[in-house]
Parts: C-alpha cells; structure tokens; sequence
C-alpha cells in the first residue's frame, strides 16, 4: 500500500500546499516586489481558485480518458510549471498567469488518486489510502511554513525551491504509479443523476467549505490584529495547524470502526469548536485551536474522499470532484462573505458566527449513506 500512498501525500502536498496556499503566504513581499495593489493581489490568488474549480469539473472526464497516471502526471507538471512561472514573474499578468497553472493540479490530483488507489489497493486498504494521501496537505503545510519564515523577502528562492521538490515528486510519481486506463464511463460531474445522488455530499462538503473559510483565511490576521503576535509566532501557528492535520491520516481507520456518519458528526463538532476557541484570548487556547482545526478539516476532507468514492463505486473520481467543488466554491463564498462581516462587526463575532455555520451541518444526512 505505501508504495502508492507515499508518493501520492507528496504530490498532495504539491498541490496544495506549495502550489496553492503558500502563494498567501508570500503575497505581502511579492505585491510589494512587483508593486501591484491588494485588489491585484487578490485577482492573481484567485486565478488559483479559479483554476481549482474548472480542474475540478474536468478531472473526472480526463481520468476517463486519459487514465489515473497521466492526470496525475498532469497535476504534478501543472504544479511545478506554476510555481516556476511565480519565481519569475515580473509583472502582474506573469504572476496572475502563473497561479492559474498552478492552481490546476490540485483539482486534479485528488480525483485521480481516489481512482487509482481504488484501482490498484485492496478493499480493506482503500479508506486507509485514501485518506493518507489527503493527509499530504499537512505535510506541505509544514514545510512552507517555515521555509516562508526563512525566506520571506527572498520570496523567488522560495518559489524555485517549492519548483524543484515540484519537479522530484513529479518523476517519484511517474516511476511508481502503475499504467490503468479507467472503463469507459457515461458519468459527468454536472449530470442531473450525479447532482441528486450527491445532493447530501455536497451540501455537507459546502456548509463545511464555508464554515472552515474564515479560518483559512483570517486566522493568521486575527492573530497580528488582536492579539499583536509577530509574524514567527503566527507562521508558527500556521505550521502547528499543518503538523496536527497529520493525525487526520487515521481517518480511514475511524471510519471503518465507527462508519462515516458518526466520524463526520463528531469531526463536525471539533471543527466548530476549534474555529470559537481562537477567539479566547490565552497562548494555549489559540495553540490549541490550530491544532484542533488542522486535525479536523484534514479528517473532514478524508471523510468526504471516503464518501464520494462509496457513493460512486463505479466512478471514484466523480464522487471526490463532486465534493471538492462543493467544498471549494463554500469556501470561495464564505471567505468573501467573512471579509465583510469583519470589517462590518468584529473578528470575534465573526469567527464565532462561522463556528455556528458549522454546526448547521449536523442537519445533513448520513445515516443512509453507503457503508
């Protein structure tokens, strides 16, 4: 099974973490570098998004037609094509050009690996490596972290950097994914059947997109706003959440003992519960969400894996686009919504306002979901 799940947490944590979120990480230096505005800023992060959402609807129709390794290898080349345009942008269109391409791989990666380790594990390994390879997030996120510490204002190095361990994991993965073409399938993500079969996963994937969105987004700005931590501690902060998200590896294992529908209520709650807790003013009730959160919405994603590829036996990669998109496009919205709420009330009420969106998702149902 490791054979196949290793390299697959590395390219996760490509995609995501390196291609993806560490771009926010460096914003400040890169807009300040190539002197363009934060409305500027903002539509090159969002290319990424952008490019997230169009791989996402793609990803199950190119693995249909090209097999599981070639997306894979789509993915990995995307990433690290991406993060080489970023180090050497030199102006806002570059840049802007650059995170679209590198945000294409992550939509991609996850959906063909939910089908490859389908394809190619055991029925009893299947969860296990599934939610494993999610668990890949956790993994980049700690080493950004303290690479974006390191060389915050040598912000090209960093990105060449992330472009050479893009480029070893890209042949890690070609050299030991296994060559399968997937059957022939007449399934589409927007296909009216596939919408109503999915309709509880991706409504559960959107309120959870959504509530976990402030975090995200604002926890690092809490941080320096109300609580005056510098920039180590909060990167800090941010490596902790990476490092926790770890232990949301060992979703697979939970779900087979408990099933999906008490593993996603009881996650459900942590979540929610490490979102209010960043608002209590003490060192280790902060430290403590962080590691809760990353715990939680690392497992979270790993659920969704799970359900989307038992929802979607015949089809894998449907099930875990259908849902990611959900969650993406929860996200995108929640975190626009997040931002004017702040500047609107406060971030203490806005960080406990989205812990209460959390928990509106306990109303989704699991109980009848495939086991």
């Amino acid at each position: 099974m490791w054979r196949l799940v290793l390299p697959g947490i590395a390219l996760i944590g490509v995609t995501y973490a390196l291609a993806r979120f560490s771009f926010g990480l460096f914003l400040p230096h890169i807009s300040s570098s190539l002197g363009i505005s934060e409305s500027e800023a903002g539509m090159a992060s969002s290319a990424a998004y952008f490019a997230y959402t169009l791989a996402l609807l793609t990803s199950s129709n190119c693995v249909n037609k090209f097999g599981e390794k070639r997306v894979i290898q789509f993915a990995g080349l995307s990433a690290t094509l991406g993060l080489l345009g970023i180090s050497l942008a030199q102006d806002l269109y570059f840049l802007t050009a650059s995170t679209f391409i590198a945000g294409i791989g992550s939509g991609w990666a996850s959906p063909a690996f939910s089908q490859m380790i389908t394809t190619n594990l055991k029925k009893d390994e299947i969860d296990n490596g599934n939610t494993w390879i999610n668990s890949g997030t956790s993994f980049g996120l700690i080493l950004s972290g303290p690479i974006a510490i390191v060389f915050a204002e040598q912000w090209r190095f960093a990105f060449l950097l992330f472009t050479f361990i893009s480029l070893i994991v890209f042949i890690w993965n070609s050299l030991c994914v296994p060559t399968s073409k997937s059957s022939a399938s007449n399934l589409t993500i927007l296909k009216k059947s596939v919408l109503v079969k999915g309709k509880f996963l991706s409504l559960a994937s959107f309120i959870i997109g959504f509530g976990s969105s402030i975090y995200w987004t604002f926890s690092r700005s809490y941080l320096t706003a109300q609580y005056n931590m510098s920039s180590g501690e909060s990167a800090f902060f941010w490596v902790l959440m990476g490092a926790s998200g770890i232990i949301g590896g060992i979703a697979g294992g939970i779900i087979r003992k408990f099933g999906i529908g008490i593993s996603y209520q009881v996650t459900l709650l942590i979540m929610s519960m490490a979102i209010a807790l960043i608002t209590a003013p003490h060192i280790v009730t902060i430290y403590l969400s962080s590691i809760l959160f990353g715990m939680s919405y690392i497992c979270m994603t790993g659920i969704f894996i799970v359900w989307g590829t038992r929802l979607f036996k015949e089809m894998p990669s449907i099930g875990v686009s259908l849902s990611f998109l959900a969650l993406g496009i929860g996200q995108s919205l929640g975190s626009a919504i997040g931002g004017q709420l702040i500047n609107m009330t406060s971030y203490w009420f806005s960080f406990i306002f989205y812990s209460g969106v959390c928990l509106v998702g306990l109303i989704v149902s699991v109980t009848k979901q495939p086991k």
